[in-house]
């Protein structure tokens, strides 16, 4: 009994003085229960065993530079993610090319236009080339992103186009009224707060508005223009912002080539000059097993599944916040 009492002793102090020695400062343990943005990205290879690589980068979602956090974690923002898959693949001369997996309908103005220019940027600087590969919806902002690829796949099911942009923003006029609410303004000037979604817009405002729509509309269209050496005809159809199935789009000069994943991995190993067993690597916060070509996560999401379902409401639905945005609305307001 004196033995067992000793030995619970020795344990219990020791475990001590270890929890003692952690908590001195001598050493800092990182504990990660649920990974985020603080988490480095470090290379998983996907297939292949050459040296020279080709790095997939995943736009999914809504594109924007907001970044999503919760009570458990904190994710980055869409284009601070692709800007820092971006720059770590600019400091390795084996990645020559990257392929765009592309799933989006699109985002704000901004975050769409600022992808494009990092993109271009990065090609510019690392000399790799760039495909671009649509999955299921390459739309409107996420069509703008895949202009600076050299070449442009998709899939036989992607739809795509949607050249233009809409402002959408909140209108609570009616509700106001059937409460009884009303909020008072005062202001420097006439247009200071042109397009409140708490009074209706005057005929004035919404002239200066639809300004502002086709200026972006026409960056829009020009670039995609200049990019695909577009035909008169073409840019008279893509400028009425439709969307359009693969086939389409291949007629009209919108992509290059309609196929798979794999295909887009062939031909952009042939358009970089690599051997078919070049590497494919992905850049990830978290390991996963049995990883591939079809994985979008960077990282494991943080914490429980509070729902049953994940909808992807808050994404595709920002008319909680103002804004002009290269975004296709699939319900008749686009």
């Amino acid at each position: 009994m004196i033995k067992q009492y000793h030995s619970f002793r020795n344990t219990f102090v020791i475990a001590l003085l270890g929890v003692a020695f952690l908590c001195s400062g001598c050493i800092k343990p990182k504990i990660t229960i649920f990974p985020d943005d603080t988490e480095p990205l470090k290379e998983h290879t996907i297939q292949g065993s050459g040296t020279e690589k080709i790095l997939i980068i995943p736009i999914k979602g809504f594109i924007t530079d907001a970044r999503k956090e919760s009570v458990l974690n904190r994710k980055p923002g869409m284009v601070q993610e692709i800007v820092s898959h971006l720059n770590k693949a600019e400091k390795d001369e084996k990645v020559k090319a990257v392929i765009l997996k592309i799933d989006s309908a699109g985002g704000t103005v901004t975050a769409s236009d600022v992808l494009y220019n990092e993109i271009m940027r990065f090609k510019q600087k690392s000399g790799s080339k760039v495909v671009g590969v649509m999955m299921g919806v390459a739309a409107s902002g996420g069509y703008y992103v895949a202009l600076p690829a050299d070449c442009i796949f998709a899939h036989p099911t992607t739809i795509t186009g949607s050249v233009g942009v809409v402002f959408l923003r909140p209108n609570v006029v009616g509700l106001m009224g059937k409460i009884g609410l009303e909020v008072e303004v005062d202001k420097s000037g006439v247009n200071k707060d042109m397009g409140s979604p708490f009074r209706k817009s005057t005929e004035e405002e919404r002239q200066m508005m639809q300004t502002l729509i086709d200026d972006f509309a026409g960056r829009f269209v020009s670039l995609v223009a200049d990019r695909r050496q577009l035909s008169p005809e073409a840019i008279q159809s893509v400028s009425s912002a439709r969307i359009y199935p693969a086939s389409e789009a291949l007629r009209l000069g919108l992509i290059d080539r309609i196929g798979y994943l794999n295909d887009a991995i062939a031909a952009t190993a042939e358009l970089a000059g690599l051997p078919k067993d070049a590497k494919v690597v992905a850049y990830r916060r978290t390991e996963y097993p049995d990883d591939n070509l079809y994985n979008t996560s960077t990282s494991k999401p943080g914490g429980p599944d509070i729902s049953l379902f994940d909808t992807g409401l808050a994404d595709a639905l920002p008319i909680s916040r103002s804004g002009f945005y290269y975004l296709w609305l699939p319900n008749g307001s686009n």
